[in-house]
């Protein structure tokens, strides 16, 4: 992890970045979560640093009120932040303020107790069906390389053929597609694994990009790389995204996320059962789930206002 200047005494840094420990390891949280708790905390910690006239350290933290965590919340609003974010930020806090408690170091109820920023409620924007087909075609992808465009297309075949999220994506093995079966067993949020299927066409996808990949890709390393041989980035793929949307005249909603959210919404407009959908997606809740319904409904109204004669 980048390491960045914090201000904050050296007993509540070692805290946290046993925390930050703690989460990549135990709790198996992505990459990018990880680094949004680290930045989340940092700027806590700056916050504290003019709130209580110095670094804060551990019993600062300890001491901490109610009040002290709804100045930092209005602190982050008054820079312009978004709710989501400032709701993100909080979870970091309170994640943190229980693993102190775990360890006899704070108390967690202040901040269990603080009510979180009252979000805009808002749906998932999928990709219309053909222009989902079209941003994982090989053909239209924009790499001059051969096997980058056909490593690109396998990789956005499997977000939006089984739902994939992009770490879970990335975290594939050459060895789970040897047999060449129509089903995989991915690591989700929190550690947890599900069987997702894998279409024929993704699995003609993958055997096309690892015919063409020049690295040696051994059974129980990394399936996707990047043109040095290493772990395919993250980011790569969120790049390649923003060409193809540039490209394909796409919307800024289509981001390699919305691969995931196109397959839920067609899946549920086929008429896939929510409990299948929410097993495929790997979601804890059905009302996280039950989202999608929001989103049919939705693109159900406005076909009705574009073609009913009344309307």
């Amino acid at each position: 992890m980048q390491e960045f200047l914090v201000a904050a005494k050296p007993d509540l840094m070692e805290a946290r970045n046993g925390w930050l420990g703690m989460l990549a390891r135990e709790r198996r949280l992505a990459a990018l979560t990880i680094e949004a708790y680290e930045r989340d905390t940092r700027q806590f910690f700056q916050f504290l640093t003019g709130h209580c006239g110095g670094a804060p350290g551990l019993k600062d933290v300890a001491a901490l009120r109610p009040a002290d965590l709804r100045a930092f919340l209005a602190y982050r609003r008054k820079e312009g932040v978004g709710a989501r974010t400032v709701s993100r930020g909080l979870a970091a806090i309170r994640s943190f303020l229980r693993h102190l408690e775990r360890k006899g170091l704070a108390n967690a109820a202040g901040a269990a107790a603080l009510r979180s920023p009252k979000l805009p409620k808002s749906l998932p924007r999928p990709l219309a069906a053909g222009d989902a087909l079209r941003v994982v075609s090989a053909g239209e992808q924009l790499a001059e390389e051969p096997w980058i465009a056909a490593r690109n297309a396998a990789v956005l075949t499997l977000l939006y053929g089984s739902g994939l999220r992009i770490s879970e994506a990335l975290d594939l093995t050459a060895g789970q597609f040897d047999r060449g079966e129509g089903a995989i067993r991915v690591t989700g949020k929190g550690g947890k694994t599900r069987l997702v299927p894998v279409l024929p066409v993704g699995l003609r996808a993958v055997a096309e990009y690892r015919r063409l990949c020049p690295w040696h890709l051994p059974a129980d390393g990394p399936l996707f790389r990047g043109v040095r041989g290493g772990p395919l980035d993250p980011s790569i793929v969120q790049r390649e995204m923003r060409r193809l949307r540039s490209a394909l005249n796409l919307p800024d909603s289509a981001t390699p996320h919305a691969l995931r959210h196109s397959f839920a919404t067609h899946l549920l407009a086929r008429g896939g059962d929510l409990r299948t959908i929410q097993e495929l997606l790997g979601h804890a809740s059905l009302s996280t789930t039950q989202v999608y319904t929001g989103v049919d409904t939705s693109r159900l109204l406005d076909i009705y206002d574009s073609a009913h004669p009344r309307a």
